[in-house]
C-alpha cells in the first residue's frame, strides 16, 4: 500500500447537500496495512448497521472539515487528533441522505479504540490484502430512482459487508494506493427494486 498515491491526488470536491467528513484510518498491525471501520449502531436513522468511517457532519464551530472529521473520530471511536497522520483527500462523495461527504485518509495508530455506543456498535479493523483479493469483491449494477444506473460495490471480509458510500470511497483508497482495479464487468444487473444488503 503506497499511501503517497493519495498525497498526489487532486480530489474532486461537490458543492452540494449538507457538509460532512470522515477519515479512512490506516493502521499498520504486524507491518502489513488495514483499514478501520465502524459499524454504525442498528437504531440510528440513517444508514443503520452499515459500515463505515468515523466521521459525520459539519458544526459551525468546525474550522474546516478536516476539523469536522477529527472532531467526529475522537467521539465515535476516541482517536485523539494528534494521533491522525494526514495523507490528503479522496473525492468528495454526495450521498442518498443528502450529504456531501469529505474522504480523508489518515494512518493512526494500533491500538484499542473505544466505539461510542450511542453510535457505533462496532470497530472492525481489516486487513488490504483481504480487502484486495477478487474473491471477496463483487458489483452489481442496478437503476437508481434518483441517480440513474449506478454500480454498487461490496466488499465481504471476516463477516462484514462493506458497500455503499463507504464502499464507492473504498474503491478509490485501494486503487490510488494498490495494484487492485476494479472489474471491467459487474457481477450482476439487478432490479430497481431489488432489496438493498444491510
Amino acid at each position: 500500500m503506497d499511501l503517497a498515491g493519495v498525497s498526489r491526488h487532486e480530489p474532486v470536491t461537490v458543492d452540494a447537500g449538507r457538509r460532512a467528513a470522515v477519515i479512512a484510518p490506516v493502521v499498520f498491525r504486524d507491518e502489513r496495512p488495514h483499514i478501520l471501520f465502524t459499524k454504525r449502531a442498528d437504531h440510528l436513522g440513517e444508514h443503520p448497521g452499515q459500515m463505515s468511517f468515523p466521521g459525520g457532519g459539519r458544526e459551525p464551530s468546525d474550522a474546516d472539515l478536516r476539523a469536522t472529521a477529527l472532531r467526529e473520530s475522537n467521539e465515535e471511536i476516541g482517536l485523539r487528533p494528534e494521533e491522525a497522520d494526514f495523507h490528503g483527500r479522496l473525492d468528495d462523495i454526495l450521498t442518498v441522505t443528502d450529504y456531501s461527504v469529505s474522504p480523508f485518509v489518515a494512518t493512526v495508530p494500533d491500538r484499542a479504540y473505544e466505539p461510542d455506543r450511542r453510535e457505533v456498535a462496532e470497530i472492525a479493523v481489516l486487513a488490504v490484502d483481504d480487502l484486495t483479493d477478487r474473491a471477496n469483491y463483487e458489483s452489481e449494477r442496478r437503476d437508481h430512482p434518483q441517480y440513474g444506473e449506478i454500480r454498487l460495490h461490496f466488499f465481504h471480509v471476516d463477516g462484514y459487508t462493506v458497500w455503499g458510500a463507504t464502499g464507492r470511497m473504498l474503491v478509490q483508497l485501494l486503487e490510488l494506493t494498490t495494484d487492485w482495479r476494479v472489474p471491467e464487468e459487474v457481477d450482476r444487473v439487478v432490479d430497481p427494486d431489488a432489496d438493498y444488503p444491510v
